[in-house]
C-alpha cells in the first residue's frame, strides 16, 4: 500500500513540473512598426524584452525567454504565400521565434 501511495506522490510531482515547465515557441511575421521595435526583436537585443513579453502575456503566457529572427527555412510546414512574399519596409521574408513559458 506504501508503495503504491509513493507512486501517486511522484506521478503527481512530476506532472507538476511539467505543467511549470511549459513552453511554446511562436513564429510571427516581422513586420516594420515604424518604432524600430521589430528589429530589437529581430536581432535579440535588451530593448525586445518588453515587446516579447507583452506578446507573451497577450497569450496567456506568464514570460517571453527568448526572441530572435529566423530565415523561412527553419519553419517546418508551410509559409502562407502572402506573408512570406511580403516587403514592408525592406523586411522581405523575415520571421521572428518567441518562446513562452507559463
Amino acid at each position: 500500500m506504501k508503495s503504491i501511495s509513493a507512486l501517486l506522490v511522484a506521478a503527481s510531482l512530476l506532472s507538476a513540473s511539467a505543467a511549470l515547465a511549459d513552453s511554446r515557441v511562436f513564429i510571427v511575421p516581422n513586420h516594420s512598426d515604424g518604432y524600430g521595435i521589430d528589429q530589437c526583436l529581430a536581432k535579440g537585443e535588451k530593448c525586445g524584452a518588453s515587446a516579447a513579453q507583452s506578446y507573451c502575456q497577450s497569450r496567456d503566457f506568464a514570460a517571453a525567454t527568448s526572441y530572435r529572427q529566423i530565415e523561412a527555412d527553419e519553419i517546418t510546414g508551410t509559409v502562407p504565400a502572402s506573408v512570406g512574399n511580403s516587403c514592408a519596409h525592406g523586411a522581405c521574408n523575415e520571421f521572428l521565434a518567441i518562446t513562452c513559458t507559463r
